[in-house]
């Protein structure tokens, strides 16, 4: 049973990040209508209404470490989302949602990607008795990290 003190404080962690993110992206401006990162990874209600990867009573259970990993996820996708608003994203940035569907760190480098592309290549490739389904979505998720 998770105590009521851990949900609390975990409440107010998370609300920090959310008001962090807007500051970040927005500065001292309101937005209406734009997206926040924050949406798709925190849902803060009991029981959830959205389909955000982390619920309040998964990040309650969370150790230290854990949460920390999910918060540096959620900052990469935070100053990517700015980047990508400002028009200052680098050839070496790559989107951290699209590296999570590859199962790659956001801090993943090319290397990285073409190893991983190459290990699931020779898994789903349809010569390998792979699903050509699956091969044809990771080839689309490959041309979208290398920009072709």
């Amino acid at each position: 049973m998770i105590h009521s003190n851990n949900i609390d404080e975990t409440k107010r962690k998370v609300r920090k990040l959310k008001a962090l993110e807007k500051k970040i992206r927005f500065g001292s401006e309101t937005r209406t209508g734009v997206s926040l990162v924050w949406d798709s990874f925190f849902d803060l209600h009991d029981p959830p209404v959205s389909t955000a990867r982390y619920t309040l009573s998964i990040l309650a259970l969370m150790d230290r470490e854990d949460y920390k990993r999910i918060v540096d996820e959620y900052f990469a996708n935070v100053y990517y989302e700015y980047y990508k608003e400002n028009g200052i994203v680098h050839t070496a940035t790559y989107d951290p949602s699209v590296l999570a569907q590859l199962e790659l760190p956001f801090s993943a480098e090319m290397h990285d990607v073409k190893k991983r592309f190459r290990e699931l290549a020779m898994i789903y490739h349809p010569d390998k008795g792979g699903d050509s389904a699956r091969f044809i979505d990771l080839m689309k998720i490959y041309e979208k990290l290398i920009g072709k």
